[in-house]
């Protein structure tokens, strides 16, 4: 895609995001993702592949994704190319009238840019969401309190829907531990940096002492896969399954029944526990999909880990480390992975969250090339 050259403010818009890839490791890379979408169009016309359901929509969900690329690329490109023509000619007020659609340009860029950016698998899926406190009573509890209304609020400022699946209330204030799902356009693929621990320094409100108090709580987000996609059986000699009287408000709409389930799968000490509808037998179909979707995840994160450790890649253990920092004394939000810094705490804790994200998308994409050795740099 073509460049204008040095004319000030109005070559801007078709260079930012130029280094962003380059700092990324997330290219568009159209001739190598041409030459696949043709491996993959030569397989989709073998009426073969038709007799492999799940290979069928593997290849076509691909094939998709690729094609909406390749094609708007080109069409970017061709647009860029006349745009950039205009601008070899025209004098500085022609160029000023130019402006606006240099402006539309970037943010076409951009649109394709993020695109690229979702190279997780099951992107365009809804994302299951747990939230726990760590080690700490009342303030951790607090802290993942807010930590589920951010997110929700996040939902919510893109139109997302939010199934909740199970809360624990916190013993004073928010929650042990609470589930839900968030659906919308790229759910899982936009959700999917914020997986990890999640650290909060602040002057505690449960403090009479008005102490300085660090808590921590994990944030774990997977894929809701397709159920045809999870060839997982599970014996029922491994589940432990127990009831319990849903929690909620009170209230006319208060469960007074015991028809809340929760599963544990004992090979793996893994529990889930539902409590979304009034039915027992719908509450255990909806926990028995969410463990599956979680015995899933673990596979595959397993079988990747064997792949990186096949090409001679070391991962890097990362687990129990903070990938962002809340300092609300301080007022300001830091994201180790990224360093992304923020100076408006109160707008991020309300669900303002996008930034952030993105950012965390960069250095998703960025990682995965590195960790496959596709960094040439």
């Amino acid at each position: 895609m073509p460049r204008h050259g040095e004319r000030g403010r109005e070559a801007r818009p078709c260079r930012n995001y130029w280094k962003n890839w380059r700092r990324s490791g997330s290219t568009f890379d159209i001739p190598g993702k041409t030459r696949r979408l043709n491996e993959l169009d030569r397989e989709l016309s073998d009426p073969e592949l038709w007799n492999n359901q799940d290979r069928a929509r593997k290849v076509t969900q691909e094939a998709g994704s690729l094609r909406k690329i390749v094609e708007d690329y080109s069409t970017l490109n061709s647009d860029a190319t006349g745009l950039n023509e205009m601008l070899d000619i025209a004098d500085e007020e022609e160029r000023a009238m130019l402006m606006e659609e240099q402006e539309g340009l970037q943010r076409r860029v951009d649109d394709l840019y993020r695109e690229t950016l979702f190279t997780m698998k099951h992107a365009d899926t809804p994302a299951i969401v747990r939230i726990k406190g760590g080690a700490g009573g009342t303030e951790a509890q607090d802290w993942a309190g807010m930590l589920a209304r951010m997110y929700m609020r996040w939902a919510e400022r893109r139109g997302y829907k939010v199934d909740l699946l199970d809360e624990v209330a916190g013993d004073q204030a928010g929650y042990q531990s609470i589930e839900f799902i968030i659906r919308g356009e790229k759910a899982f693929g936009m959700m999917a940096p914020e997986h990890g621990v999640h650290r909060l320094v602040r002057v505690s409100p449960f403090d009479s002492n008005n102490r300085r108090q660090t808590s921590f709580a994990s944030v774990d987000v997977v894929p809701e896969v397709p159920e045809e996609e999870i060839d997982i059986h599970i014996p029922d000699s491994d589940l432990r399954r127990d009831v319990f009287r849903s929690q909620g408000a009170g209230g006319q709409g208060v469960n007074t029944t015991d028809s809340a389930v929760r599963l544990t799968h004992l090979p793996t000490g893994i529990a889930v526990a539902c409590q979304i509808t009034r039915s027992q037998i719908k509450n255990h179909e909806l926990a028995l999909q969410i463990l599956k979707q979680r015995l899933y995840d673990i596979e595959m994160k397993k079988r990747e880990a064997e792949e990186l450790a096949a090409r001679g890649a070391q991962a890097k253990v990362e687990w129990g480390s903070q990938m962002r920092s809340y300092v609300l004394d301080k007022q300001y939000i830091k994201d180790h992975r990224t360093g992304i810094m923020s100076h408006n705490p109160a707008d991020i804790l309300d669900g303002d969250l996008d930034e952030l994200m993105w950012a965390g998308l960069e250095w998703m994409a960025g990682k995965r090339v590195a960790d496959e050795g596709g960094d040439d740099e």
